[in-house]
């Protein structure tokens, strides 16, 4: 049986025996789970082990990649720039970024990137994948880039475009790429083990992945998709995996602990607060998970809710009952919520991935535990 470490109140017992439970049926190799009850830290557990080999234990230092998570990060950071006043969803991305009115893109509003409407869910002419480690030539193909799909007319997931499209409007406006601005105005004021782009004397901890055995399970056919997931250049190649910890892709390659996570959305779910700092005001917390378009998505074969940003609990439902609950889930099961009506929130983080693509089954047992203890 595995050894299980951390804290969890007995009124949260089911919780504990569900994280047990992951390992027993052999679905983990080393994972943790974080809840947060109205700015408190009430579940922490963590157990297994780091790396493949099973030589090194998964502690509470361990970072794991969390993949697609990272999206709610760069979405809280740029909720952040709409709150000073410096950027407005509704405002044309062209009038930040300029260039990027090229191809019938001068009308795409800031919300409608955030939101997955773009169009611009992948490259469909064939590139070099190690291009995507130079942020201003992705961004310049971006801004070239005529949309797939009539912007506004349906969501199409941007699995990793979203990160360079959140990223650059970021930087014109803040000066600072997100990865700074994350470490400077919120992970070290507030002691949140969350990066974007890895500095090497932190690479150390961070935690080997097992990939999954089966490919993920998508929809039908269609060309959002395949530029999205489907050609050999969809995603960043051609690169050591150092560098793939280095560069920041606010979409893709954020690593961070289960508990860093579910502090930073715990203040989402507690009318902004953290340690005595608002993070984002009530105001903003409700716009940032506001609906922007509700259908199938064209790249994830599922029917979607999108905020600015976030993924809306309201039709899939892989974070508990609340229809107001939002956050993200990444590549292999990682996933970090909010949920407003109660002030729960939580994070799950995990080295050993499934081809789940939304609402991995460990995770939901997890969650499911929780709101069932309350």
């Amino acid at each position: 049986m595995v050894e299980v470490h951390g804290v969890c109140p007995d009124r949260l017992a089911s919780v504990r025996e569900a994280f047990t439970a992951n390992f027993d049926a052999g679905q983990e190799l080393g994972a943790r789970f974080c809840l947060v009850e109205r700015g408190e830290v009430v579940v922490d557990l963590w157990a297994g082990h780091a790396d493949r080999a099973r030589t090194r234990p998964f502690d509470a230092a361990t970072l794991t990649p969390v993949f697609s998570t990272t999206k709610a990060i760069a979405a809280i950071l740029i909720a952040r720039l709409v709150e000073a006043g410096r950027l407005d969803y509704a405002q044309p991305v062209a009038e930040v970024w300029p260039d990027f009115a090229q191809a019938g893109k001068a009308g795409i509003t800031v919300e409608q990137v955030m939101s997955h409407q773009a169009g611009l869910s992948g490259f469909p002419e064939a590139m070099d994948p190690a291009l995507w480690f130079d942020w201003d030539a992705i961004c310049a193909k971006l801004a070239a880039l005529a949309p797939l799909w009539p912007p506004g007319s349906a969501s199409g997931y941007h699995p990793i475009t979203y990160g360079y499209l959140a990223g650059e409007i970021f930087r014109r406006v803040d000066g600072r790429t997100m990865g700074t601005a994350l470490r400077e105005d919120l992970a070290a004021p507030l002691n949140l083990d969350l990066w974007i782009g890895l500095p090497d004397d932190q690479h150390g901890r961070v935690a080997d992945l097992q990939r999954p055995s089966a490919l993920a399970k998508f929809g039908a056919p269609n060309p959002a998709l395949a530029a999205a997931f489907q050609t050999a250049w969809s995603s960043p190649a051609g690169r050591g995996q150092a560098e793939w910890r280095r560069i920041e892709i606010p979409s893709a390659n954020g690593h961070a602990t289960a508990l860093g996570l579910a502090r930073l959305m715990g203040a989402l779910a507690n009318g902004g607060w953290l340690e005595g700092e608002m993070v984002l005001a009530p105001a903003l917390i409700a716009e940032l998970s506001r609906e922007r378009i509700r259908g199938q998505d064209l790249v994830l074969p599922y029917e979607m809710s999108w905020g600015a940003g976030v993924m809306r609990n309201e039709t899939v439902h892989p974070w508990g009952p609340g229809a107001e609950t939002f956050g993200h889930s990444g590549w292999g099961g990682s996933c970090a919520f909010a949920d407003p009506e109660t002030g729960l929130a939580g994070a799950y983080v995990m080295n050993r991935q499934s081809a789940d693509l939304l609402g991995d089954p460990r995770a939901r047992r997890l969650i499911e535990a929780a709101y069932g203890s309350r």
